[in-house]
């Protein structure tokens, strides 16, 4: 891009974002040169003024449109051009535009159309009569249109219609008439639906909508996305219009001109240009602006939700039994290794139709004893309660931690590719209780070898922008996976693809150079893999951990590029780099502003000592173990009033969805999140919390459970 185009584009930017040009011009750079979001607001705080993973990404996001805007710019003025139509007001006019929606209207009447009422009247020769009539001056009307008569035109009445169909597309295709309809839709549209004909007894899911009106700016996405299917799937019929006499006044106040025969003639094509052409097309508009914007917030949710998720608290190295549960097909344990590696599998039967009880505890208490297991990760689908239960009443000789493990997803990995070349040897079943138990030694790890839209953390998740979700939902896998660090000699080929700079080849590459040589042994080594590059190195070193490495450092998230500040201040104390990180008295005595440089400023250099104090650790929470009440195990042992504990196990705009054991979550509605006022569920509650509810209603036949965390004791 040119100097000049980048000078504008940075002064709109900051403009746009409320921050300085500098760091703006600095955050492009690194950008075009291929710098990745965890790495730029990471490593590069002094270039950008600190801006966080958020801010970086809403302007690299606006970046790329405004490209996208200059080429259809560019494609906009060849068009206008090649039709030999484009005047230098006309091209000036179309490259100081800044907004999509704007440049498509001033495109407009210039865009190749198809066949229209407007051109086909054109074709009769009526033109010069419309523009006749638009003048809106004193003229005697069927005088004027009588010369229009010929074997194409056969009365009066038809050259009055085509001169009308001709006036009403100028209106419709008016920039300024168009922008304050536009203004209209904006503030007081409202968005209808009603059931479709004869649609009433199938589609009863729909019966909330069955005659339904909302303002279109109040309207939430839920509710929005929840029309658009029932549209979608044939249920409903949906409009989005403000009143048709306010629109019908407002255009009229722009282009009626003259009162009696002819100001009729006018009102009568201002009423058809809206109804026929304005309407319908604002309408699409405003749906499709609608959709995008319901899009973005469901997907904002979802990837929310995510991020909790994949940063949930992992129990860390212990050797785990990992049981899937069932009833008549019995349930399949495993038993892995402190790296999640399987030791053994079998299958147990202790509960209906078998009864095996005593059988299958007896197999569970030999195994955890033999195993040396440290904890028992039970999956929270079918039988899952009765198996909490069966575990919890035996008695291990060794402490033994029990955990439910939320196995969303666990099937959709045990089908897929991944575990088939994992465990070619193992069926569905086993692979899904690995599954489990990796994902309560570290679900962030296990959680990447599956798509996230199978996890089923957000709403309307089948409905947004699938190219949009799948862009965000892999952000947030790569945000999280380089916030926690990855040890490069045990992470997967799955985990090591989202470290920033390295993507599916290197990471290929990384388990391929492992199997070979044996352990990386230090930071430098990563040099030696095929195609890790300079650039590749810059951008993932400082996210890589080698733990075995000889320099304590390579086991830190401090950056290669500042190894040689932290050998100086080693050296100032007269210690080494292990001195400094394993005596807290050494960096008490460290003074920040001595080691600032031209490239580390003093937001590095506490980055660095903020590092040396908790080299390599976890900045995920502990896990903590978890009951349900040992009385509730279906939906109709509840009963209104009752307090119990349960897990948040999905967030929406609406409320929390909660797990209480009875394997129907129930809802608590952002009115019941707290004794207070809640703008978003998410400011009060994060997935897998663990809370305590009151149950406020109970439909047992739709399964509907209404819980309320208001006035309850936590």
């Amino acid at each position: 891009m040119e100097k000049q185009n980048i000078d504008d584009l940075c002064k709109l930017l900051s403009a746009e974002f409320g921050l300085q040009v500098k760091p703006i011009r600095s955050l492009l750079e690194l950008i075009d040169e291929g710098a990745t979001i965890p790495f730029i607001a990471r490593y590069r705080k002094e270039r950008t003024g600190g801006m966080d993973e958020v801010q970086i990404g809403d302007i690299k996001k606006r970046y790329t449109d405004i490209i996208e805007l200059n080429k259809r710019k560019e494609t906009v003025i060849s068009t206008i051009d090649a039709a030999g139509k484009l005047t230098p007001e006309l091209k000036k006019q179309i490259m100081e535009c800044i907004d999509a929606v704007i440049l498509e209207d001033i495109y407009l009447p210039y865009k190749p159309k198809r066949k229209t009422k407007a051109s086909i009247a054109k074709e009769r020769g009526l033109e010069p009569l419309a523009t006749l009539l638009w003048k809106q001056g004193k003229i005697n009307i069927e005088d004027e249109s009588t010369k229009y008569i010929n074997d194409n035109v056969k009365s009066v009445d038809d050259a009055l219609a085509g001169a009308r169909d001709i006036i009403a597309e100028w209106i419709s295709e008016d920039a300024i008439t168009r922008n304050r309809l536009r203004s209209l839709f904006s503030g007081k549209a409202l968005i209808s639906s009603h059931v479709a004909k004869a649609k009433e007894e199938e589609g009863q899911k729909y019966k909330d909508y069955f005659s339904f009106s909302e303002p279109l700016n109040r309207c939430p996405s839920h509710r929005l996305l929840a029309v658009l299917r029932g549209e979608d799937e044939g249920f409903l019929r949906m409009g989005i219009a403000p009143s048709e006499e306010e629109a019908i006044v407002l255009l009229e106040r722009l282009n009626l001109r003259s009162q009696g025969a002819l100001g009729d003639q006018i009102k009568q094509t201002i009423e058809d240009s809206y109804n026929r052409l304005l309407q319908p097309s604002l309408e699409t508009e405003f749906k499709n602006l609608a959709k995008i914007k319901a899009d973005e917030e469901a997907i904002r949710v979802f990837a929310d939700n995510l991020r909790q998720l994949l940063l949930a608290a992992p129990l860390g190295t212990k050797r785990v039994l990992a049981i899937d549960p069932g009833f008549r097909t019995g349930c399949k344990i495993v038993c892995l290794d402190e790296k999640g590696d399987l030791l053994h599998n079998t299958s147990i039967f202790p509960h209906a139709p078998q009864n095996e009880t005593q059988k299958a505890g007896e197999a569970i208490m030999h195994l955890a004893e033999k195993y040396k297991i440290e904890a028992i990760a039970i999956g929270n689908g079918t039988a899952g309660r009765e198996s909490e239960e069966f575990i919890r009443s035996l008695s291990f000789k060794q402490k033994t931690e029990i955990y439910m493990v939320n196995e969303s997803g666990a099937s959709i990995y045990s089908a897929s590719e991944a575990a088939r070349k994992e465990f070619p040897n193992h069926d569905i079943t086993v692979r899904g209780s690995i599954s489990i138990g990796r994902r309560l030694a570290d679900p962030l790890a296990e959680l990447v070898k599956i798509d996230a839209k199978s996890i089923g953390v957000g709403q309307y998740q089948h409905d947004v922008d699938q190219k949009k979700l799948a862009e965000s939902l892999d952000t947030v896998v790569e945000s999280c996976v380089n916030h926690v660090g990855v040890e490069v000699n045990t992470a997967s080929y799955h985990l090591l693809q989202y470290v920033s700079g390295i993507g599916p080849q290197l990471a290929k590459n990384i388990t391929e150079y492992r199997a070979k040589k044996g352990s990386i042994k230090s930071r430098q080594e990563l040099k030696k893999i095929t195609r890790m590059g300079d650039k590749a190195f810059e951008q993932a070193a400082g996210f890589l951990r080698v733990a075995i490495s000889e320099n304590p450092l390579d086991n830190s998230a401090v950056h290669p590029e500042s190894y040689a500040i932290v050998t100086k201040m080693a050296k100032d104390l007269n210690s080494s780099v292990s001195d400094i990180i394993n005596d807290e008295k050494i960096r008490s005595r460290i003074v920040a502003g001595l080691y600032v440089t031209e490239k580390a400023g003093l937001p590095t250099i506490r980055d660095i000592l903020n590092e040396l104090a908790k080299p390599g650790r976890d900045p995920r929470e502990e896990v903590k173990t978890f009951s349900f009440s040992a009385d509730v195990h279906r939906v109709e042992d509840l009963h209104i009033g009752m307090v119990l504990p349960g897990i948040v196990t999905n967030i929406t705009n609406f409320g929390a969805f909660v797990d209480i054991g009875v394997k129907q979550d129930g809802l608590v509605h952002i009115s019941h999140l707290a004794d207070k006022y809640v703008k978003a569920p998410s400011d009060v509650v994060k997935l897998q919390q663990q809370v305590k509810v009151k149950v406020m209603n109970v439909d047992v036949a739709r399964k509907r459970i209404e819980l309320s965390m208001k006035n309850v004791n936590v």
